[in-house]
């Protein structure tokens, strides 16, 4: 069945109209249901197989890895064959990489599985990233992006009880879960969502005069503008991947020996302290400019780090940690979906598809190099160390935020901007 004629929301819709919930919160939603779902029987697959804690880990490590290099191929093909095939490709590659793993009958199968999974996720989110910068009002990027990421923080917030659940049923079965829930993401924008590259953006691999080639879109990013923000975004992730990857969770296991209940309980209260935090600084960024929230949340990481480094050396003990815990995931919502914001505003109209591939690359790099990192200096150099680190890379972040980044967005940007030009040259 052929797409809607009309692939762009209509001018009066707002950034939570029924065109942008079915098209990109109830995706992230599902998605992350979907994901959270499968979560808790990961290990125990992992383990199914008798493979020792070393081994079984690499099952995290293949599903990030597969992200990492699907980031600049990826970027390409959302430029050369549009954003549409590749937005409806990753959901259907999630789904059969899913339901694969759960007839897997070797650790080597559940490793490629979930290696094809992490690069058919950023197959979703690169296209999903252009087609909001394509089509969206830089005056609601904020809010969309926020919007998306608080509804995954609900999905999850619901999924990993149902997938302990289903698990306990089988533990095959929450990943044939996932699978379906990966598939019913994609059909609202099956049906809603056209192409929305740029005119000469996608031309079948041909270069067009409005088209950035490789060389000169090299040299736009060597650009001082775009190298303090390429910078910043390496040094968010080093930062935020201690966040993402269960590290402080992981500390908190060793260090006070939280059990796994006490550890589900920190999460869950990250989760609920931090949606409505992220939800309404979409709309401080899109009032009042990205930095406005960017430099202060990143500043606020650090101090965090920073008191938990001290804590480290000094063992105040574990509810002084709960408390920085939180406080950290209070401020990793401030920042939630900024540099994702950043980027969108910033990237060239005709090669969007590929600045983000090199952007995401970048990002990808730092998330996986944070943790290890992080615990290569703990073991030699002691936790203090660690978190004062990783509280320099925040800071470093905020240092280039406030000023190696042009603004993008400002208050005379807000109430001049009309509402029907939702594409302005960001080059």
């Amino acid at each position: 069945m052929a797409p809607p004629k009309d692939s762009h929301p209509h001018e009066d819709d707002g950034f939570f109209s029924s065109y942008q919930i079915l098209t990109l919160y109830f995706p992230a939603f599902v998605f992350a249901l979907g994901y959270s779902i499968a979560t808790p029987a990961i290990p125990l697959f992992a383990k199914s197989f008798d493979t020792g804690f070393g081994v079984a880990s690499l099952v995290i490590v293949v599903h990030a890895l597969g992200g990492l290099l699907a980031t600049v191929p990826t970027g390409v093909l959302v430029d050369r064959m549009g954003r549409r095939p590749i937005l409806i490709a990753g959901p259907v590659l999630v789904a059969v990489s899913s339901c694969l793993i759960a007839v897997a009958h070797s650790f080597v199968e559940f490793l490629i599985y979930r290696l094809i999974g992490g690069a058919a996720m950023e197959m979703w989110r690169q296209a999903r990233l252009a087609i909001i910068a394509d089509v969206g009002k830089r005056r609601q990027r904020g809010r969309q992006m926020s919007g998306m990421i608080g509804t995954e923080g609900v999905g999850r917030l619901i999924g990993p009880a149902l997938g302990g659940l289903l698990a306990a049923w089988s533990i095959r079965v929450p990943f044939v879960a996932h699978g379906i829930l990966a598939l019913l993401a994609i059909v609202p924008s099956f049906f809603l969502v056209r192409e929305s590259a740029p005119p000469g953006t996608k031309s079948a691999g041909k270069k067009t005069e409005d088209q950035l080639n490789s060389k000169a879109l090299v040299a736009l990013m060597l650009d001082a503008r775009y190298r303090g923000f390429l910078c910043a975004q390496f040094f968010a992730s080093m930062t935020r991947g201690v966040l993402w990857g269960g590290t402080l969770l992981l500390y908190a296991t060793f260090t006070y020996d939280v059990g796994a209940r006490g550890l589900g309980g920190l999460a869950t209260m990250s989760t609920v302290v931090g949606i409505p935090i992220t939800l309404s600084c979409g709309y401080l960024m899109d009032r009042f400019g990205r930095k406005t929230t960017m430099v202060p949340g990143f500043v606020s990481m650090a101090l965090g780090l920073f008191f938990l480094a001290a804590n480290a050396q000094w063992h105040w003990g574990l509810v002084m940690f709960v408390g920085v815990f939180l406080w950290m995931h209070a401020s990793q919502a401030v920042t939630a979906g900024s540099m994702q914001v950043l980027g969108s505003d910033m990237a060239p109209a005709h090669a969007r598809g590929r600045f983000f591939g090199f952007w995401r690359l970048i990002g990808e790099i730092g998330g996986l190099v944070s943790p290890a990192l992080f615990g290569f200096v703990a073991e030699h150099m002691g936790f203090s160390v660690s978190f004062a680190m990783v509280g320099l890379c925040s800071l470093a972040t905020a240092m280039l935020l406030a000023f190696s980044v042009k603004e993008t967005v400002t208050r005379e940007t807000f109430s001049a901007v009309p509402a029907g030009d939702s594409r302005e040259s960001t080059t």
